[in-house]
């Protein structure tokens, strides 16, 4: 398959300098196989953890990839299901699913204080509105990743399936 070409090899991320000392965890051969269970877990842990957190989300999703024997490369990889393009309409879906499930109903933008002057003092930062959203952001980001992630699964899997009968079907046509 073309896109594997573009991801990491064991024996490349051993050699780094940088990650030498993971070598103990990293040589699990189940963290490098292509297989139906490890594949779909890696892609439900990448988009679980992409979804959940917004910085950091590599290393966490492989250090549960490590434990729970994922494919480590896809695992990393679906954690860019969050990037600088999904992210705002991610977050503000998140945060509106929030706000119904918790029955907040403070508004997200506060318009009257879009007419006062920008003052650097006062702007605030990203990790600011973040906690200004709070709780709705954390229930709804809570419960896209969740399904998300089970959705993700599941959908592998089948597919996975699917393709592996198609194949076989192929190779021992009916007679």
């Amino acid at each position: 398959m073309y896109w594997r070409r573009f991801i990491p090899t064991q024996d490349s991320l051993m050699n780094n300098r940088w990650l030498k000392w993971l070598t103990p965890w990293l040589a699990h051969p189940k963290l490098w196989h292509w297989s139906r269970r490890g594949v779909a877990l890696g892609v439900a842990l990448g988009v679980f953890f992409g979804l959940l957190i917004p910085i950091a989300q590599i290393p966490i999703t492989a250090v549960a990839a490590v434990i729970l024997r994922a494919n480590l490369p896809v695992a990393a990889a679906s954690t860019f299901v969050t990037n600088p393009v999904t992210f705002a309409p991610i977050y503000y879906a998140a945060y509106q699913l929030g706000s119904w499930v918790t029955g907040d109903t403070t508004p997200l933008v506060d318009f009257e204080s879009l007419d006062e002057p920008v003052n650097q003092e006062t702007e605030k930062g990203f990790f600011e509105r973040l906690e200004d959203m709070g709780k709705p952001l954390l229930v709804g980001l809570s419960i896209m990743a969740s399904v998300a992630g089970l959705i993700s699964y599941f959908v592998i899997n089948f597919l996975w399936r699917w393709r592996t009968g198609s194949r076989w079907k192929k190779r021992n046509p009916p007679d």
